[in-house]
């Protein structure tokens, strides 16, 4: 079904426009006419912008929000977070992911994400063995993207080893667990779960060098030899010590020489980076994928993002173990945790009198659109995905341009978002999905019977 909308202003891949009409025809954007007035049948709205890609996620973990906040008898850090998640995922089956799921893509829609990178490593049952679907797991996840409407960048995970230098895997991890052969079936089969959905696109994911080997790299990147590739990469300083004593090397690093890095390569977190690992990510044209809530949360650290954008380095965000789902959020912690660490402000904007907001966004929507393989923005041809601010919101009051995103991203948060479409179909609207209700009353049922 064909319609038109138009806004007042929008945010194009050209910059801001002025009265802006746009036709939508089979999910995509048919025509975008700039500086005419409303026709009397057009949807009337004030200001709009480009859906933003998430591009890292554990939807499963969604469960777990709030329930890691306690301190055990050591010193807590990712680690014994970790310890807890493979507790917590002990006894979760396909229809449990799939409930979980449907809550974690309900609220990144209504958050203002409209793709989401599935980094997907829950593949068997709770014994350890294949399901009769050896993707019936990533069949939950892309039914909760179905019935969300988000769509989906599925990245299904190779894990084979505990740590550096092909250590055999420990109990928690054997709900992940593959060969090559057994990774080949389940690639195959992650295909097939996606195939129905709009827009899907297919990647790899070598979970991280702690879980692959530099043979089963190779292997995966022939088995996979176009598309995105995500890879977990010096998210933590254990990590890089034990790469240091595996080869020599830190894992960036390692990465650099060994691996033929390009820009469908997204290096998630990288946190511990030197200068010249980020200018060699630059180089390659590789994706930074950073998920500041989560690192905050774990502990992680810092990445270097001024060293890294003064190298030319493209980031995208995400939202990993979705603590906490706010695209704002992770926009506004990218900037707060440059400015406590460097003690300035307005760090990451492009020069003098830019706009924080506007230029981490827009950068924001072309690296995560790079790394998750799919389009992005309101331009003829792209899906219609697409949100809606609220005019009268009190942190928008008197508003145009890039003061939208500024007042959004570090005032208003999600509470500004109006409505929220994706493939030409309203999901959101005044700041909930429209099948909120019914999938907050399963994701409950479902919790109750995981945590009872």
């Amino acid at each position: 079904m064909n319609q038109a909308l138009h806004f007042s202003e929008a945010l194009l891949p050209t910059g801001w426009a002025r009265n802006v009409r746009v036709t939508i025809a089979d999910g995509r954007f048919a025509g975008i006419e700039c500086v005419v007035p409303p026709r009397p049948d057009d949807q009337r709205h004030t200001v709009a912008l480009p859906g933003l890609p998430n591009l890292h996620s554990h939807a499963f973990q969604r469960g777990m929000a709030g329930l890691a906040e306690r301190r055990g008898s050591s010193a807590d850090s990712f680690w014994t977070w970790r310890e807890a998640m493979y507790h917590f995922l002990d006894r979760m089956q396909p229809h449990h992911v799939a409930a979980v799921a449907a809550l974690a893509y309900a609220e990144m829609l209504e958050s203002g994400f409209t793709r989401v990178g599935e980094f997907h490593y829950l593949h068997h049952d709770p014994a350890g063995a294949a399901y009769g679907n050896v993707a019936a797991m990533a069949g939950a996840v892309a039914e909760a993207a179905h019935e969300t409407g988000i769509a989906m960048t599925l990245l299904p995970v190779f894990y084979a080893h505990a740590d550096f230098g092909g250590a055999a895997p420990k109990p928690g991890q054997r709900r992940f667990i593959c060969d090559l052969e057994s990774f080949a079936q389940l690639h195959q089969g992650c295909g097939a779960a996606i195939a129905d959905l709009a827009d899907a696109v297919l990647g790899l994911a070598p979970h991280s060098l702690r879980a692959v080997t530099a043979e089963e790299l190779a292997a995966l990147l022939a088995l996979h030899p176009a598309g995105p590739v995500h890879i977990h990469a010096a998210e933590q300083v254990a990590e890089v010590e034990a790469s240091l004593a595996w080869s020599g090397q830190r894992p960036v690093e390692w990465l650099l020489d060994h691996a033929p890095l390009d820009p469908r390569w997204c290096l998630i977190h990288a946190t511990h980076t030197t200068a010249a690992e980020a200018k060699g990510m630059a180089a390659r044209g590789v994706v930074a994928g950073l998920c500041p809530v989560t690192e905050a949360n774990l502990g992680d650290g810092i990445f270097p993002a001024l060293e890294y954008r003064a190298a030319g380095g493209q980031f995208g965000l995400g939202t990993d173990s979705n603590v906490l789902i706010d695209a704002s959020e992770e926009l506004r912690w990218l900037e707060y945790v440059q400015r406590l660490s460097h003690r300035g402000r307005n760090l990451l904007a492009g020069g003098h009198e830019a706009s924080t907001g506007g230029d981490t966004y827009r950068a924001a929507l072309a690296g995560g659109s790079q790394a998750l393989g799919a389009p992005a923005g309101l331009a003829e041809g792209n899906p219609a995905d697409f949100l809606t601010l609220d005019p009268g919101h009190p942190s928008l009051v008197g508003a145009s341009r890039d003061r939208w995103l500024d007042g959004w991203i570090f005032a208003a948060g999600r509470s500004a978002i109006d409505g929220v479409w994706r493939s030409g179909r309203q999901v959101v609207a005044a700041g909930r999905h429209l099948q909120r209700e019914g999938i907050v009353q399963r994701y409950q049922a479902v919790l109750a019977e995981l945590l009872g």
